[in-house]
């Protein structure tokens, strides 16, 4: 067989479609699925708890790190790749593996759109991100207290800058809709499929150093909540909790009108690895209720 004919063979072999995975009512996926969704609540609130703490660390004016670094792009840009290397951990890590590391009610509900992730999934993922959220900042101060609690870091509660509210949801919306893009299109190429944590942490890395003038980036609803609540502070609440959806959802039609739905192939982050995949149903992924998987 020559070359050419392998590599179409590979091509096609790869483009055939995923099966269907079974319709389960919500007590089968709470049964079947309830590490995944665990994981997710697990996921985002680390992300939570790292983001208080490195929020005091280079923030908080009594830290050392504070005193020494006293100049504020210098701790944006700490700041900006401390968060980047942690949604690269947890998208490597093995519950991000097996529960996809959405971490964020934007992604999953674009990945719903797409037909990626079924109702009760969907459902079970988001109110395990919203709890994961609350209960990563509610933890973190009672450990770290006032430096979490202090002016300068607020429970990086998630606020519109000096620009007003317009600047802010217009980059909300304009981040969430980028950062989607990179997941969608690094995802969904084999060549690249490995690397969709890394380009997605850098693009986070990115949108936390240049974002503060217009607002302190959230583009996760779950994540502006859980500051919110432990903070008590809901001045522009709304900018976080319609921008980022609407921006990863436009991202995934324009990905649709490039590319078509049999483009999109899991809504998996790390994807090549052994961890069953609820999703597409890698390695025993379908399975039911009292079924091995």
């Amino acid at each position: 067989m020559s070359a050419m004919s392998i590599a179409i063979s590979e091509t096609e072999s790869s483009a055939v479609a995923m099966p269907a995975p079974p319709r389960l009512n919500l007590l089968e996926a709470l049964r079947a699925h309830w590490p995944e969704y665990l994981m997710e609540a697990a996921g985002l609130g680390i992300c939570m708890i790292a983001a208080c703490i490195f929020g005091a660390l280079y923030e908080f004016p009594g830290s050392p790190v504070r005193q020494a670094i006293g100049s504020l792009t210098v701790r944006r840009i700490l700041m900006g790749i401390s968060m980047g290397a942690t949604a690269l951990a947890i998208v490597h890590s093995p519950w991000g593996k097996q529960s996809g590391a959405h971490i964020n009610p934007s992604v999953t509900f674009t990945y719903l759109r797409l037909g990626k992730v079924r109702h009760w999934d969907a459902v079970f993922y988001v109110a395990a991100q919203f709890i994961g959220a609350v209960a990563g900042v509610f933890l973190i101060a009672l450990v770290l207290g006032r430096a979490v609690a202090d002016p300068a870091v607020r429970y990086l509660v998630t606020v519109p800058g000096p620009g007003g509210v317009l600047p802010a949801w217009a980059g909300e919306f304009a981040m969430a809709t980028g950062m989607m893009s990179v997941i969608l299109y690094f995802s969904n190429h084999h060549r690249f499929d490995g690397c969709t944590g890394l380009f997605t942490a850098l693009r986070a890395t990115i949108y936390i150093t240049i974002a503060a003038p217009f607002t302190r980036p959230s583009l996760n609803p779950a994540r502006s909540l859980g500051s919110a609540l432990n903070a008590d502070i809901w001045r522009g609440l709304w900018i976080y909790l319609t921008a980022s959806p609407l921006g990863m959802l436009l991202a995934a039609e324009c990905y649709l009108l490039l590319y078509g739905k049999q483009a999109v192939k899991c809504c998996k982050l790390h994807h090549q690895n052994n961890k069953r995949c609820i999703f597409c149903g890698a390695n025993g992924g379908f399975s039911r209720p009292g079924k091995a998987a």
